[in-house]
């Protein structure tokens, strides 16, 4: 199934009217925090999305996830998706991964603002802003209503991969016809902040304590972070694993919400190795909120197991 982004709007706009209902929402600053070795991580909810199922698996046979589903109690018709962003404070950077989807992709996200002001962080106090991707709801915050540059004092960072390819012209030619309007916005909100971006390979480390992971696939240029936080480490991963229960249970099937499944199975499945080898803690941006905990080895298989520590 493709959606436009008209299409996206008119389910926001569906699913708007749930947050009138505080049962069924709950707070738009709901945030969970991590402390070691002088860092700061907190979990903090840009909202949420509401998307068909058939959206999220693309042309994937329905009894390959329709077991899945049933089994996490997982809706057949529609999927409430948490937009989970981080902030890392170190006493000298105020870093945000990703910004979350301002006012014009759904009416149930772009709530990062509200977010922030429960934390007592303004929009000046952010220094850095890290990209894992240029979709919708992970860039299309970064101007305010005035389209002007929400975090008026920040420094951009994204991988030379992703930049090049939303940033080619080319791109909005060749790409599907449902993503044509992502990438019309992505060239030119990134070209809006293009003074002030720097770019980096994988594996760099891009600031202190900071490293960057190739997950490529769900775009061209997706990347994950792993944060050193002494004796331990936090992996951001995005969307490389973008739900709590296909991706973990069937790491090998292909996401309709990625651009080149095949290359999205190997960084998937490469990254969630790592996780459990390493028992990594790790943020995921579309899993449950807090969207905070770890990937535990199971068979062939994974499953999330979410951080109870984190406060």
């Amino acid at each position: 199934m493709n959606l436009n982004r008209r299409d996206l709007l008119k389910i926001g706009a569906t699913s708007a009217s749930l947050m009138a209902v505080p049962s069924l929402a709950g707070p738009v600053w709901s945030k969970s925090s991590i402390k070691a070795n002088g860092i700061q991580i907190d979990s903090v909810s840009d909202g949420h999305l509401q998307l068909p199922t058939s959206f999220l698996f693309g042309s994937l046979p329905k009894e390959t996830y329709e077991p899945v589903l049933k089994a996490y109690k997982i809706s057949m018709d529609t999927q409430k998706r948490d937009c989970n962003l981080t902030l890392l404070r170190d006493g000298k950077r105020t870093i945000l991964f990703d910004v979350g989807s301002g006012p014009n992709f759904m009416p149930t996200a772009g709530k990062i603002a509200d977010a922030l002001d429960h934390l007592g962080v303004s929009m000046e106090d952010v220094t850095d802003v890290v990209f894992t991707h240029a979709h919708p709801d992970h860039l299309w915050g970064v101007l305010d209503e005035f389209e002007e540059p929400l975090f008026p004092n920040a420094k951009y960072m994204i991988s030379e991969k992703e930049w090049a390819y939303w940033t080619d012209q080319k791109t909005i030619t060749n790409i599907e016809e449902s993503r044509k309007s992502f990438a019309a916005g992505a060239k030119r909100l990134l070209g809006s902040i293009e003074k002030d971006m720097k770019f980096f390979k994988y594996g760099e480390e891009i600031l202190p304590n900071i490293a960057s992971i190739d997950t490529s696939g769900h775009t061209p240029g997706h990347t994950s972070f792993e944060v050193k936080m002494g004796s331990e480490n936090l992996v951001i991963v995005g969307d490389a694993i973008s739900n709590h229960h296909m991706s973990f249970e069937k790491p090998a099937v292909s996401s309709g919400s990625d651009q080149d499944k095949d290359q999205g199975v190997k960084s998937r499945k490469s990254l969630l190795d790592k996780l459990a080898h390493e028992k990594s803690k790790l943020i995921g941006f579309h899993l449950p909120s807090p969207g905070i905990g770890f990937a535990e080895k199971k068979g062939n298989a994974y499953r999330f197991v979410a951080d109870s520590s984190a406060k």
